[in-house]
């Protein structure tokens, strides 16, 4: 179906051309899909088709239909998979940083999902064609442990366990600024950002109840970086990345809801050439514990830092003169019971 979009321009905003307002209002498209939306006629001020340089002196109604995405299909693509775990009725696999989890617009291919299905004879139908086996998901760019399904049975316990907060998930997070305090607690609600559709936000209206859990692993005071364990308790979409930076501690390297002003501040040249050198955000799932649907035992992942961001841990605690052995030993104990929601 296709989208329709309505913005009004308040009188008295400053001039600006219709290309910049839906580039600013519009930052999930690309320019040229918006260049192709104004020639196809689907962009109106007014009721009436303009070109792209119009300019918008306030007072006027700006409508854009979005025509709906051509459908797609989830198919078998032989491609590399890290399995840290496999039995007839799940798979845990160390998600490298990069790859989209499920097929969408834009990206039909090279997907988790491709990888499973032709790595797996069968995964749970439960979260439809283009999501089988999915019970959760993590960000593109963000690394670390996932589990798949590959049947409902196993999909619905699992989803169940999501649904309680029963699940353990402990995450590995460099961050631009500095804390106090040795650990806290972030509560403020997601929802969409009103504007900015690609975005989530905790100061918007109707955003849902979500709760991260966070502790100081590593001080890199020089340098006004610090390294977080984060340990969510709810799972919103981009909660960490959004409680984060509404804290004024973004994610290193985070192109959404980061501040590359931050990295240029650094005065260490080589750690300011490595923080640039990432090319993501700074954000791995460490850890993923859960209640086996089948056995109705514990069983729990780890996974170390990838070597982009292990490196830069390591070239920090090198000059801070810290030991990189001592870092397992940062980690919180887990405890699978229901009192430590993860």
């Amino acid at each position: 179906m296709d989208e329709n979009l309505k913005f009004y321009i308040e009188p008295g905003q400053a001039v600006e051309r219709l290309d910049r307002f839906l580039t600013r209002q519009l930052s999930e498209l690309t320019r040229s899909q918006l260049k192709k939306l104004v020639d196809d006629g689907l962009v109106q001020v007014n009721g009436q088709a303009v070109k792209a340089g119009v300019k918008l002196r306030g007072g006027e109604t700006v409508t854009v239909t979005v025509p709906a995405a051509q459908p797609v299909e989830a198919l078998p693509e032989q491609l590399p998979l890290d399995i840290l775990y496999e039995d007839s009725d799940l798979i845990v696999v160390n998600k490298a940083a990069g790859m989209v989890v499920h097929p969408a617009c834009g990206h039909e291919q090279g997907t988790l999902v491709n990888a499973l299905l032709y790595h797996c004879d069968d995964l749970s139908g439960v979260g439809g064609e283009l999501r089988p086996g999915i019970v959760h998901r993590l960000d593109k760019d963000t690394s670390g442990v996932m589990v798949a399904t590959k049947n409902d049975f196993t999909h619905n316990h699992l989803a169940a366990q999501f649904k309680a907060h029963s699940i353990q998930r402990r995450y590995v997070a460099l961050v631009h600024g500095q804390v106090q305090n040795a650990r806290g607690t972030i509560e403020a609600p997601i929802g969409r950002h009103p504007t900015q559709r690609k975005k989530m936000t905790s100061r918007g209206r109707g955003g849902r109840r979500a709760v991260t859990h966070w502790k100081v692993l590593r001080r890199y005071d020089a340098d006004r970086m610090t390294l977080l364990e984060m340990r969510l308790e709810t799972g919103r979409t981009h909660q960490i990345r959004v409680h984060l930076s509404e804290m004024n501690l973004p994610l290193v390297g985070d192109p959404l809801y980061g501040n590359r002003t931050r990295a240029n501040a650094i005065n260490d040249l080589e750690v300011r050439q490595r923080i640039h050198a990432l090319h993501r955000q700074a954000l791995h799932a460490r850890l993923l514990g859960f209640i086996h649907p089948r056995s109705e035992e514990y069983i729990e992942f780890t996974t170390d830092l990838p070597e982009d961001l292990s490196s830069i841990v390591a070239f920090l605690d090198d000059k801070y003169g810290v030991e990189q052995s001592s870092l397992a030993q940062a980690f919180d104990p887990v405890s699978c019971t229901s009192e430590d929601n993860g």
